[in-house]
This record gives C-alpha cells, structure tokens and sequence, in this order.
C-alpha cells in the first residue's frame, strides 16, 4: 500500500485554491494525535496553473509527500494527471484522495464513501427504500448520485432547475437515474425514502423556499451535503414535519477516513470528540 517510508513521519496535504478555509488539518491531525502517529498534514495552496507542476514533484518524490487530499478547482485535473485512478473517479472525472504506491500516483474519490457512511451511522436503514429525490445536478451531485445508486437503489430523480444539466447526469450514470425539472418536484416525491439535497440552497444562512415533504415515504430521510449552518433551513422545514434528518457535517469527516489510511497505515474512526472539534472551530470561525 505504501512506498518504502515507515509509518513515522509520513506527511500528507490538502490543496486547493485557495484552501486556508479546509477543516482537513483540524481533521487528520487529531487522528495522527490521538493514534499517536508522528506524520503530518498540511494546507498547500496551488494555482491552477501550477497544479500540473505541483503534482509532478509528487510523483517525483521531490515534495516529500506521500499523498494527499484534492479540492477545489483542482478535482478534476488530478484525475486525469494521476497514474491510476481507480473506476470511481474515472466515472465522475474526478478525484479527491491521491497516494503514491510502487512509484505510480493513484486516485480515487472519496465523497460518495463520506456521503453513505454518515448516513449509515446516523440513520441505519435508510437504504432499504427504492426511490431516491436528489436535489440539484452541479459538481457535488455527482459522487451522491453514484454512490446511491451502487448501494442498490432502483429509482434515483434528480430535480434540477436547468434540466439539461439533469439529463446529462442522468446519461452519465445510466437508466436507473431520471431528470426533472424543478416542477416536478412533489410528483417525483411520492414514496422516496430518501431525499438529499445538494445545491448550496440555505448555505451560510441564506434563506431558501419552502419546501413540502408531505410526499415523502413514512420514514424517509432527508440529509443536507451542505454543513454551515449545521442545520439548513431544509434539514429544519424537515424535521418540523416530522422526517428524520441528516446534517452533512458526518459526510465531511467520514470521506477523510480512507485517505488516512492510504497515507499512514491505520485506518481512524470518526467519533463524538471529532465531531465535537469541528463543531467547536465553526463556531469560532462563524
């Protein structure tokens, strides 16, 4: 799994641009602190034009890393630059989590492993229903939209206010998954058990529409991938009509976990203390 380096030491990024605001160190430095690991994780701030660059003194060996997290604008070339991306990424065009193994740079993308692991330590049986409502068809849909469907279920609409980009999503990752427009939104409701919404709806306090769930299979679940506020304004208009919900702060913590291990060799647990971190640096970064 690793180059020849031990365990002692390793070092690990995140890199975006910009990437001061990312809660990964937070994240990865208080697994490598309480797994007592001596290796390190920091913020790398690439432009765009030097991202090429950047990762080839990765695969070089030259920065010194053995990998690292991938975010904003660089997700999708680091797909198409890394060695071996493995069949997810190459699916959604892009990439999140990069590791070195044998002396080949590897990818993969972790969003859609963060997206169902919250919810099956938050809502456990949220998958047996078979009709999904998925809420907005930009870049962050795509990892939710595969990872749902590979968990089986039969039935994925995804409602988009432009549904052109729906219908291309829907030609991406097959019959199983069907476009709307955003009128059809109630009728393409009836019976789902699960409802995500993943447009930046309600994001930073914005206000957003009112949203009926009345349609919605007894027991449904509705998650927010957004996790500032805490709880949207959708989670909330939810959960006062009575549906379970689930805030997106566990998707966040629960897609670092596979990198970890690709880097340090052991692989974390996301727990009540780590949740209670970040809650406390959003407070404080409000």
């Amino acid at each position: 799994m690793h180059d020849s380096r031990e365990t002692f030491g390793r070092q690990a990024f995140v890199t975006g641009y910009p990437v001061k605001h990312s809660r990964s160190p937070l994240i990865h430095g208080y697994w490598l602190e309480t797994l007592g690991l001596a290796g390190s994780y920091k913020r790398q701030e690439v432009k765009p034009e030097d991202f090429a660059g950047f990762l080839s003194r990765l695969k070089s060996g030259e920065s010194g890393f053995v990998g690292g997290n991938v975010t904003i604008p660089h997700k999708e070339l680091a797909f198409r630059l890394a060695d071996k991306p493995d069949a997810l990424s190459e699916e959604l065009g892009a990439s999140n989590t990069l590791w070195l193994e044998e002396g080949a740079l590897h990818a993969t993308n972790t969003d859609g492993f963060g997206f169902l692991a919250n919810l099956d330590a938050t809502a456990p049986g949220w998958d047996r229903t078979d009709r999904a409502v998925i809420l907005g068809a930009g870049g962050a849909s795509r990892a939710i939209i595969q990872a749902v469907r590979d968990r089986g279920v039969g039935e994925i609409h995804v409602v988009n206010r432009t549904v052109e980009r729906a219908e291309e999503l829907a030609a991406r990752f097959g019959p199983k998954v069907h476009a709307h427009a955003m009128p059809a939104l109630a009728e393409v409701s009836k019976g789902a058990g699960l409802f995500v919404n993943t447009t930046s709806l309600g994001m930073d306090g914005e206000a957003a529409p009112d949203f009926d769930f009345s349609p919605l299979a007894v027991g449904a679940v509705v998650t927010d991938i957004v996790y500032v506020p805490l709880i949207t304004p959708i989670l909330r208009q939810a959960a006062e009509q009575g549906f379970a919900t689930v805030d997106g702060l566990g998707m966040l913590l629960h897609q670092a976990a596979p990198g970890f291990e690709k880097w340090f060799g052991t692989r974390p647990v996301v727990d009540a203390a780590l949740r209670r971190l970040i809650l406390a640096d959003m407070e404080t970064h409000a």
